[in-house]
């Protein structure tokens, strides 16, 4: 008699590049829909940037900031809008933004990209209000499916 196979995980697909522009385009054009300029940032499951726009009239500092929020919802597996709380004086992760070296933004706009329920990469978008840029990263992610 011999024992049954151990049950293995199965593979799923990391983020391409070509996931990564599908992403940025998507919350590019429902950042114009909105008449709101962007800059969109699309990291790995390992942190790494896959791809990067910042439109023209987006104040320069939404680029650092969509890349941050891409991050911080990255490492976190959170979007960053589920995280604004956690981070005030009473909340649990109060000292996390100074602590690490890491650059940490715990600003709306930051979501984890999934596949078949694993973390494949995130995708951050700065330059609106941070729910105008945590609905252009959402619509961003619908259509991944």
């Amino acid at each position: 008699m011999t024992a049954p196979a151990p049950a293995t995980a199965t593979a799923v697909a990391p983020l391409t590049t070509a996931d990564a522009e599908v992403l940025l385009g998507a919350a590019r054009r429902a950042a114009e829909a909105a008449g709101v300029a962007v800059s969109v940032t699309v990291l790995d499951a390992g942190g790494h940037l896959l791809a990067f726009r910042r439109d023209d009239r987006a104040l320069l500092i939404s680029g650092e900031t969509s890349t941050r929020k891409a991050y911080t919802a990255l490492q976190l597996d959170s979007a960053t809008a589920d995280l604004v709380d956690a981070v005030k004086p009473d909340g649990p992760f109060h000292s996390l933004p100074t602590a690490l070296d890491k650059p940490l933004l715990f600003i709306a706009g930051g979501l984890p990209v999934r596949r078949e329920g694993r973390l494949i990469g995130a995708i951050g978008v700065g330059g609106g209000a941070p729910e105008q840029d945590h609905a252009f990263a959402s619509a961003a992610v619908a259509t991944l499916g």
